[in-house]
């Protein structure tokens, strides 16, 4: 199977009404809207995606509701992940059949000091053996404290149903590591949009950005701008989207990241607690940062309208 992983893909949310029921509703608007906007595929029930608040029959109906409302041209990947092997094989069996192309998932890391680089050499090498579709890992330090090191990642890019990974650190210079040390066709991605400019200059083929969710438009401009090679436009979109991009993931999580989605229009709703939504303070701190960057945005648009005038 080909999946294309270049461009944007977004990780998107799982929304929630009041009583913290799942709104397929919300759902299902949310990725008409992100596909009108021209991404080029989805990531579900990955961090973003709050898959650790979800029971089994919840992660089916999502990946279900999702994959009815999704064109096929575009990337379907879903995100699995239990704390064994054994467990982990058997999600993927059931997202594989709700419809997943692929599967990004997360290192174990409840037994912490037993993860050794070794330990996941061997788990993902017999997930992957095992997965009838493909196998994305997926390296997010900042929510497991256990890292996948470039030695580790081109280790299991030798296996032929590894076809990539999601680095959701900020460490360039290990990302530009992993690049190099992997095979050829073994596709890196950034799943951190405060660097994502960096990372697409130190190899990245496309980003996975939670901040995508509120601001799609954005991110496609700063890929795009990377790719045609205006790279001072691409830095100065990038310098507005950081300050979102951190607010809506390290800073406020989840919760942050749907009260951005819900003042850009998007369907954010509820959380499940524990989390919880932001408090005033930090709603208008998101809601500045969130301006600016659509302000960003909207001047590069008028900008390139002017130039394009005889």
């Amino acid at each position: 199977m080909t999946i294309n992983l270049k461009g944007l893909l977004l990780p998107i949310t799982t929304p929630f009404k009041d009583d913290e029921a799942i709104d397929f509703a919300g759902l299902t608007a949310n990725l008409q809207k992100w596909t009108k906007a021209g991404v080029d595929g989805f990531v579900l029930l990955g961090s973003t995606g709050e898959r650790v608040n979800l029971d089994e029959r919840e992660y089916d109906q999502v990946i279900e509701a999702a994959r009815g409302a999704v064109p096929k041209t575009l990337t379907f990947i879903v995100g699995a992940g239990q704390q064994s092997t054994r467990g982990t094989i058997k999600e993927i069996e059931r997202a594989a059949a709700a419809g997943a192309e692929a599967v990004l998932v997360i290192t174990p890391s409840f037994y912490k000091s037993a993860i050794t680089q070794e330990a996941l050499i061997k788990h993902y090498q017999a997930i992957a053996d095992a997965s009838t579709v493909p196998v994305m890992l997926y390296s997010m330090p900042d929510l497991t404290g256990i890292k996948i090191e470039p030695e580790t990642a081109a280790r299991l890019s030798e296996h032929p149903n590894i076809i990539g990974m999601k680095d959701s650190s900020n460490d360039i210079a290990k990302f530009a590591e992993a690049v190099r040390a992997t095979r050829e066709d073994f596709v890196m991605m950034i799943g951190n949009g405060t660097v994502f400019l960096e990372a697409l200059q130190a190899g990245a083929r496309s980003g996975i950005l939670a901040v995508g969710c509120a601001v799609p438009d954005l991110c496609l401009e700063v890929h795009r701008a990377f790719q045609s090679g205006e790279l001072n436009h691409a830095a100065a979109l990038q310098e507005k989207l950081t300050p979102l991009a951190r607010a809506v993931t390290k800073t406020y999580g989840v919760g942050g990241l749907k009260t951005a989605m819900n003042m850009a229009g998007y369907v954010g709703g509820a959380v499940r607690t524990p989390l919880r939504l932001p408090n005033a303070e930090a709603r208008s701190e998101i809601k500045n940062s969130l301006r600016e960057a659509n302000e960003a945005l909207s001047d590069a648009k008028f900008l390139a309208v002017s130039e394009a005038r005889p």
